[in-house]
């Protein structure tokens, strides 16, 4: 029998004490040029006014593209991207981080590209931006390509870029381990099977840096992809050195 196409995409966003921004990302969602989506926000926790802003703006608009998911206690973005994957009913899984924006055709474009380069994998180019969403014109350029090698010399791959295609990947390999930096661990796992990612070089996204201490602690990021290499992939201290050498400039580079 012949399967029923399914061009739905399930974009999961964790959602946690941003109702700074949370109005603003589901705007940009709502803005998509594409408009065959499921907006699924997992809501881990928060103690600030988040719910009661996502619960305002579903009261006003009643838009039944977005869904509301409570957990039941703070268990940390990988635990909620994971809920949201098991409640996505899309044939793509999309990630949208709760304080970032995508650009009104990012979803069509990449859609497009994907179908292009027959790919269950793909990513974008990204700018950051300031606290106000702003872009700052340092734009991050990405490779045509990563395979599992290359990126672990090359953590380009930003979460709110990625697209999978759960016809050419199983949905339960896209879970994301509990561990930290658990998205870039998620890329490599995927890699690491076979599968390449194609970068669709265009600036898609915009990174808001404000308050986002994990990237801004540069002894945290060296620590946490140092424990990637040694524990998740288990490779020796002199492989992980070496592709650490590589990391090291290239996430300088993408920061000055």
């Amino acid at each position: 029998m012949k399967k029923q196409q399914n061009r739905l995409v399930s974009i999961i966003v964790p959602v946690y004490n941003v109702e700074k921004y949370i109005t603003e990302t589901i705007a940009c969602v709502q803005a998509q040029s594409y408009p065959d989506w499921e907006l699924l926000l997992v809501e881990d926790g928060s103690s600030d006014r988040t719910v009661a802003c996502i619960e305002e703006l579903l009261e006003r608009q009643r838009d039944e593209r977005i869904r509301l998911i409570l957990q039941k206690q703070n268990g940390g973005a990988a635990r909620a991207r994971n809920r949201g994957l098991q409640e996505a009913g899309g044939r793509y899984i999309a990630y949208l981080d709760a304080d970032d924006l995508w650009v009104p055709d990012k979803l069509e474009r990449e859609l497009a590209f994907m179908e292009e380069r027959k790919a269950a994998f793909v990513f974008t180019g990204y700018e950051f931006a300031d606290e106000q969403g702003r872009g700052t014109g340092r734009v991050v350029r990405v490779p045509e390509t990563l395979s599992y090698r290359q990126a672990l010399q090359n953590t380009t791959i930003f979460t709110s870029t990625v697209l999978f295609d759960t016809e050419l990947i199983a949905k339960e390999a896209l879970e994301m381990p509990l561990i930290k930096s658990e998205d870039t661990a998620l890329w490599w796992k995927v890699l690491r099977s076979g599968y390449v990612a194609y970068g669709l070089d265009e600036n898609l996204v915009k990174y808001r840096r404000a308050g986002k201490s994990l990237s801004s602690n540069k002894l945290e990021a060296i620590r946490r992809i140092w424990h990637l290499y040694r524990r998740a992939e288990g490779l020796s201290v002199l492989v992980s050195a070496w592709n650490f050498c590589f990391w090291a400039v290239r996430a300088v580079r993408r920061r000055i």
